[in-house]
């Protein structure tokens, strides 16, 4: 697989978020979907960008912890 930059995982999430207010909103007026359920799916994937975002304010730290795991290691 090929390795996706954080900040374009972070595009595409912010992206899907977009499509999913968009559809889920349309789902919920014609019955197709509860409310409940649509607001879960969205507060779940508002916690993946959260997850992400919070990756890459703080890449620096989580390289430096791997690279002094890995020196532990050897």
């Amino acid at each position: 697989m090929k390795k996706v930059s954080i900040g374009a995982q972070i595009m595409e999430v912010e992206y899907e978020l977009a499509m999913r207010r968009s559809v889920y909103q349309r789902q919920v007026s014609t019955g197709k979907m509860k409310r409940a359920e649509a607001t879960l799916h969205t507060e779940q994937m508002e916690a993946v960008l959260a997850t992400l975002k919070f990756v890459r304010d703080n890449e620096d730290d989580f390289r430096a912890f791997m690279a002094a795991k890995r020196e532990v290691a050897a």
